[in-house]
């Protein structure tokens, strides 16, 4: 029987399953709703189910399973320690025992947005660039990231190398999840800058916006928003300086590290040219000790399957 690797992305609504041969090539994937109320053991049941049935439907066994999870990891364990957005915040949930219990293979489980940078280093724009040093922000509900330095993801001791999300851009700025303030999360996440297009929408002052979401606050988002950033100046002021946001990010790392690429995944990154010109024109004019013009500032060549590409990807190193 043909044996794949299958990829798991877990995200606080839904949950994205796929199986893929050794190459990466996916053979088939799905998607379900993580209904985290019903507790970390359920999950990873009803994960163990539906990747046994579509091993079954092909005709497959799976020799290997990669997992992202939101939070902190012990990686060498395949322990949750910490998953913010879930219910019980999975603590010291055993979760590569569980699955290898359910399907008699191999597991490894590492942090989402690492897990995504990881995909992209292989299946994406990495893979063009063995060794290139590069960072990934993921730009969605929250925002993460991930640092590859010459063509090695770095992790460091919790999983938790590159974190970019969560670095200072307004020292007085909202109040973050994590604790901290002003955090580039607060103000660039696609919450966040959906709230801002709820308030500019509310006070009169994002008329083409109201229109197309018949004046619902709750159907606005970052996508929403970017159909009427022509229409509505207001909204293109807003999105610019959310991309300006991290743009300034952005710099920092490319102070820190001077990466080869930056590269902008998740949903916010489907703004598409008004944040990646933002992006690479703030860098420019902030990154002042060296020349930035062999910096390229791109999109995620994986869009949103980039999560679930680097879980097969980690299947890949657990074998």
């Amino acid at each position: 029987m043909t044996e794949v690797l299958a990829g798991v992305d877990l995200g606080g609504t839904s949950v994205k399953v796929a199986l893929a041969n050794h190459d990466g090539v996916l053979l088939c994937d799905e998607s379900f709703s993580t209904d985290g109320h019903l507790g970390a053991s359920d999950v990873i049941e009803r994960i163990g189910s539906l990747l046994a049935q579509l091993a079954k439907q092909h005709g497959v066994s799976i020799k290997a399973v990669g997992m992202g999870v939101p939070g902190l990891v012990d990686i060498d364990n395949g322990v949750t320690k910490f998953l913010p957005n879930l219910p019980g915040q999975w603590r010291d949930v055993p979760v590569a025992e569980q699955l290898r219990g359910l399907l008699a293979c191999s597991v490894r489980v590492a942090n989402d947005a690492r897990t995504a940078t990881l995909g992209e280093l292989q299946f994406g724009h990495g893979r063009h660039r063995p060794d290139a040093t590069l960072a990934f922000f993921t730009l969605g509900t929250g925002v993460g990231g991930g640092v590859v330095v010459q063509g090695q993801l770095r992790l460091g001791p919790l999983g938790a190398a590159g974190e970019l999300g969560h670095q200072t851009i307004l020292p007085d700025g909202p109040r973050c999840g994590c604790g901290n303030r002003g955090c580039l999360e607060t103000l660039a996440s696609g919450l966040a800058i959906a709230s801002e297009g709820i308030r500019l929408m509310k006070s009169g002052l994002a008329p083409h916006l109201h229109a197309l979401v018949d004046g619902d606050a709750s159907r606005v988002t970052v996508a929403e928003m970017t159909q009427v950033i022509k229409q509505d100046n207001s909204i293109h002021e807003a999105i610019t300086a959310a991309s300006t946001y991290i743009g300034i990010a952005a710099a920092n790392v490319v102070t820190i590290l001077h990466p080869d690429l930056i590269v902008l995944g998740g949903g916010v990154a489907e703004i598409g040219d008004l944040l990646i010109e933002t992006v690479k024109r703030v860098i420019d004019e902030r990154v002042r000790m060296f020349p930035t013009s062999n910096v390229q500032v791109m999109k995620s060549e994986l869009g949103v399957k980039a999560g679930v590409m680097g879980a097969v990807a980690l299947a890949m190193d657990a074998l």
